[in-house]
């Protein structure tokens, strides 16, 4: 298997259950040190694990994981594109730098390891690829719009994927993960920004903003364990599902959104006072 985003959050997660089943694993993170830990880990515990520092924003890094997995497994089964930054602001007031990272990170990271990895199991007979992406992937909400973007494009790219796939190899399955709030370190993303490396935090001084990413940090503490997100994610490659939906209760979201686009509503039509 190959897993970018290893070091930290879902990523490691989901290295420490495959390695629970038995899984040989390339383990890639921009993160070397944080990288090296979560490799020693799984190493202690047992587990054959090879570790790439790698950016998925850059095609040729994802070029290095995937001969990693061909030349210190002989084959490739299982690829998590799993990487991903974030960021937010009002659409037109995010600068374009930030717009290209998270794009270049949460898109390209994927689109990158669909174009690597994808031959490389077809080559190996089959397995499965897990694509992360997010319930702002299947909603639209304000504040988010890079990262809305990126995530929207992850769940299409999946979809077109795997009926590609179903249609001239079946024998590799594909599923997207859409989690609403995990406990990881998402909201931290910037402390791997290529041009923020090395340069003085700014303080932060807009209260609204402020308050916006206080707000998150307290959804972010108060969500899944990322184990548990892992083993949603085994249990669909088990069962070749495709969706993988971490909290039930904001299904209706996801319902409310197609409702509007069916009926012709505004999708601010649920706004107080509208």
């Amino acid at each position: 298997a190959v897993v970018t985003g290893a070091a930290s959050g879902i990523g490691k997660a989901l290295a420490s259950a495959f390695a629970d089943v038995g899984m040989k694993i390339v383990l890639a993170d921009v993160e070397a040190a944080a990288l090296e830990v979560a490799a020693e880990e799984l190493r202690s515990s047992g587990a054959d694990v090879f570790a790439v520092t790698a950016d998925v924003a850059q095609a040729a890094d994802v070029d290095r994981i995937g001969a990693a997995a061909m030349d210190v497994f002989g084959a490739l089964h299982v690829a998590c594109n799993n990487a991903g930054v974030s960021g937010g602001g009002l659409s037109w007031e995010i600068d374009l730098e930030t717009w290209r990272w998270i794009l270049d990170v949460d898109l390209w990271g994927v689109i990158h390891g669909v174009h690597t990895f994808t031959p490389l199991i077809i080559a190996s007979g089959g397995g499965h690829i897990v694509n992360t992406a997010s319930m702002a992937g299947l909603t639209s909400n304000p504040g988010m719009g890079p990262y809305n973007v990126a995530k929207h494009g992850v769940v299409t790219l999946s979809e077109t994927l795997s009926v590609e796939l179903q249609m001239t190899h079946p024998e590799v399955g594909v599923s997207v993960l859409c989690p609403g709030w995990v406990r990881t370190r998402i909201n931290e993303s910037e402390r791997n920004r290529p041009d923020l490396v090395g340069v003085e935090e700014v303080e932060e001084t807009d209260a609204g903003l402020l308050a916006m990413k206080e707000m998150v940090n307290t959804w972010i503490a108060e969500g899944l364990q990322p184990a548990h997100v892992a083993s949603l994610v085994i249990d669909a490659m088990r069962e070749n599902r495709f969706y993988v939906l971490t909290h039930p209760e904001w299904q209706g979201m996801i319902s409310d959104r197609i409702d509007r686009m069916l009926s012709g509503a505004n999708p601010w039509a649920n706004l107080p006072g509208n």
